[in-house]
C-alpha cells in the first residue's frame, strides 16, 4: 500500500498566504515561508503553493516567494500560478519548485504539458482542474479558469483525460462548488476523475475534518490537500495523520509533537 499524502495549499498573493470562499472574498492567512516550516514540522508530506492573482493579472508566478519557501523546506514544493511557457516552468523549478501546476494555459494550449513533460518528465507535471457543477445538469462537472470567474463549458473529466494523455502526471482536482466551505470534498468528481484518469489524484475544495479526508481517499483521490483548517488553527497535520491512521490508512509519520499551527507574531517552530 502507497503512503497517503497530505498537502497544505498556500494561496498566494502579493507575497501573503490569502483564503476565501469558492476563490473570492480573500482574506489575510499569514506569511507564506512561516506557514511551510510550520506545516512541514508538523509531517507534511508535500507543500502546493499557488499563485492565485499570476493569471489574472497576466504575470508570473513570484519566483521570490518560491525561493524564500523552499528556503526552509525540505519536503517537496509544488508551485502553480502565471504557468504559460515551458520556460516559466523551467524558472519556477530553478527556484524551488519540485513540479509546476499549470491550469488556464494548458486548457488553452494542451501541448504545453507535453512540453513540460517531455523536457522536465511527467513527475514534475502537473494540472491543475477546477472544476464546477453544471447549471443545466448539477450531475456534470465543467472546468473554470481565471479563479473560478470564467465558465468554459468544457467537461472536466473529458479534459483529464486529455491532460493525461498530454503529459500530466498528476491531477489537481479542486471542486469550486465546495472550496472553503468545510462541507467536504466533492465525491463525485473524484470517483469520476479516478475512474476516467490512470495518474494519481490530489483532492482540493472543502476539507473539515479527517472523515473528509477518508472519504475522499476512498473516492479515489491519492492524496488530500486542504488550506483553512490548518490556517484557522483548527487542526495540525499530525493530528489530521493520527486520526487517518486510526481510520486505516498507511501515513508517514514524524516523531516531532503535535504543534499548533503558527500566527503572525508566534516564533517558529524548532
Amino acid at each position: 500500500m502507497s503512503m497517503t499524502r497530505i498537502i497544505p495549499c498556500l494561496d498566494v498573493r502579493d507575497g501573503r498566504v490569502v483564503k476565501g470562499i469558492k476563490f473570492q472574498g480573500l482574506r489575510d492567512a499569514g506569511d507564506p515561508v512561516e506557514r511551510a516550516a510550520a506545516y512541514e514540522s508538523q509531517g507534511a508530506d508535500e507543500l502546493c503553493l499557488l499563485d492565485v492573482s499570476a493569471t489574472p493579472e497576466g504575470r508570473g508566478s513570484a519566483l521570490e516567494t518560491v525561493a524564500k519557501v523552499r528556503a526552509v523546506l525540505g519536503i517537496p514544493l509544488t508551485v502553480g500560478g502565471g504557468v504559460r511557457t515551458l520556460q516559466d516552468a523551467e524558472r519556477l523549478l530553478c527556484a524551488g519548485a519540485d513540479k509546476v501546476a499549470v491550469n488556464t494555459a494548458a486548457l488553452a494550449r494542451p501541448g504545453l504539458l507535453t512540453e513540460i513533460r517531455d523536457q522536465l518528465g511527467a513527475q514534475c507535471t502537473i494540472v491543475a482542474i477546477d472544476a464546477a457543477r453544471t447549471a443545466a445538469d448539477p450531475s456534470r462537472f465543467e472546468v473554470v479558469v481565471r479563479g473560478g470567474r470564467d465558465r468554459t463549458g468544457k467537461d472536466a473529466i473529458e479534459w483529464a483525460k486529455e491532460a493525461v494523455e498530454a503529459g500530466a502526471g498528476e491531477i489537481l482536482a479542486t471542486s469550486w462548488d465546495r472550496d472553503g466551505t468545510g462541507e467536504g470534498y466533492d465525491l463525485a468528481l473524484l470517483e469520476a476523475l479516478s475512474q476516467a484518469a490512470p495518474v494519481p489524484i490530489i483532492a482540493s475544495g472543502g476539507a473539515k475534518t479527517p472523515e473528509h479526508m477518508a472519504a475522499a481517499l476512498r473516492a479515489g483521490a491519492s492524496a488530500v490537500l486542504a488550506a483553512s483548517i490548518f490556517h484557522d488553527a483548527e487542526t495540525t497535520v499530525a493530528a489530521v495523520k493520527s486520526d487517518l491512521v486510526r481510520l486505516g490508512f498507511d501515513m508517514r509519520l514524524v516523531s516531532a509533537p503535535m504543534l499548533p499551527s503558527v500566527s503572525e507574531n508566534s516564533p517558529l517552530p524548532s
